[in-house]
């Protein structure tokens, strides 16, 4: 039984990605440490939590199936501390979290910590568009702001977007029966400060400290500009009815926004809009005094929830500037375009290896002693007792091969 469960839930855009990148490379080294972070796949905790709440999600969540309880098993079977990780964990029920809380053995002793790591609503607002756009929606900017801001949170939209971002109501509902000692809270860092500060902030809410570890990320979800996401917002409206979901994630999401687009870092960035600041501050504030009521672990500065001042010159992706839609369209057809060329030159080299293939073979069977062989097996096999022996020699030659 595990004697500690890091129980990591959210919220989505705070560096999520990078730490289970680290936490997933690195296994081996914090299991070393008496640290478990079960896992088989990069996913793995994303199918649990896609299992634990039963969500669809393109289809992945038939690969989900049986995930969340393979999960707490391997938690519960450790001896030491454990990891759980995932950000869409925000949005559980309170009956969804009673379950979790059971199968990770709190009831049995174990002594569970939450996380809950924290962005400013500046920055989340409209990383949370984007993030929908990547994942084939094809709502306006202007749309999803009056869903958010709509009190009655009615619409599927704005239901998921205060599920994952309402920092209070995400701390009700996953640390109703904790201690606050054992609730951490991580705020994300303003924009400009050390890259590595919200490493540092994470490992101490993990307990990670001295541990050597490969922090060398690969796996990043990079943000786009305007043009960028107005672009793939139009591909969504062309292509969603036809492109299957199992198409969409490498071609779309991996290939043209994560590979291609992100790299054009010189386009106007997303932003909220200036006329909303005097709400979003006003919430905050808000959060930021209900969180020091609460007298949480605060790891990291309750300041960083502020965020920054409005833009001074504000780019609205409802009318971007064609030209530099435009650009960016280019820059998707040309890495498309790579993309087919690859495809088809590896298609021509598997063709070229099966064709050698299949002209040796061809030779060997032109060979006397391949028709002889060929021949006896053939009339062996027409009778039982024929079958017979041919079973006694293909055991014996298994079981010799085995020896050599």
């Amino acid at each position: 039984m595990s004697t500690k469960v890091l129980l990591h839930v959210g919220t989505p855009k705070t560096g999520t990605s990078y730490l289970q990148d680290v936490l997933f490379r690195n296994r081996e080294r914090l299991l070393a440490a008496g640290i478990c972070y079960p896992a088989s796949r990069h996913d793995s905790h994303f199918l649990a939590a896609l299992d634990l709440m039963q969500l669809p999600w393109g289809g992945l969540q038939t690969e989900a199936i049986g995930a969340w309880d393979e999960l707490a098993r391997q938690v519960r079977e450790h001896d030491g501390i454990a990891i759980v990780s995932h950000e869409i964990l925000a949005t559980a029920s309170r009956a969804q979290i009673g379950r979790a809380m059971e199968s990770l053995g709190r009831d049995a002793g174990t002594e569970v910590h939450l996380v809950l790591s924290v962005r400013d609503l500046v920055r989340q607002i409209p990383a949370e568009w984007q993030e929908n756009v990547k994942h084939r929606a094809q709502l306006r900017y202007g749309a999803f702001l009056d869903q958010i801001t709509d009190p009655e949170r009615s619409t599927r939209i704005g239901a998921w977007f205060w599920g994952v971002q309402e920092i209070p109501d995400i701390l009700d509902r996953w640390g109703q029966e904790l201690p606050p000692d054992q609730v951490h809270v991580v705020t994300v860092p303003p924009p400009g400060g050390a890259p590595e500060l919200l490493w540092k902030r994470f490992s101490q809410a993990f307990g990670l400290d001295g541990v050597d570890l490969d922090l060398d990320g690969e796996r990043q979800n990079p943000s786009l500009g305007v043009p960028e996401t107005t672009l793939l917002r139009r591909i969504n409206r062309r292509a969603n009815a036809e492109l299957p979901p199992a198409d969409y994630r490498p071609l779309v999401r991996e290939l043209l926004a994560h590979q291609t687009l992100s790299r054009r870092t010189r386009s106007p960035r997303l932003a909220l809009p200036p006329e909303l600041h005097p709400w979003v501050q006003q919430l905050s504030a808000d959060w930021i005094a209900e969180l020091e009521r609460r007298e949480y672990d605060i790891i990291g500065d309750l300041a960083d929830l502020v965020g920054a001042p409005p833009v001074s010159e504000y780019a609205d992706p409802d009318r971007p500037r064609e030209r530099q839609v435009a650009a960016a369209g280019v820059d998707a057809i040309t890495a498309l375009l790579l993309d087919n060329a690859r495809l088809r030159h590896e298609e021509e080299r598997l063709h070229a290896e099966l064709t050698d293939v299949r002209g040796a073979l061809d030779r060997a069977q032109l060979r006397p002693s391949y028709r002889l062989r060929h021949g006896l097996v053939v009339r062996l096999e027409r009778s039982a007792v024929g079958r017979g022996l041919l079973g006694v020699y293909r055991r014996a030659r298994g079981r010799s091969s085995r020896v050599a």
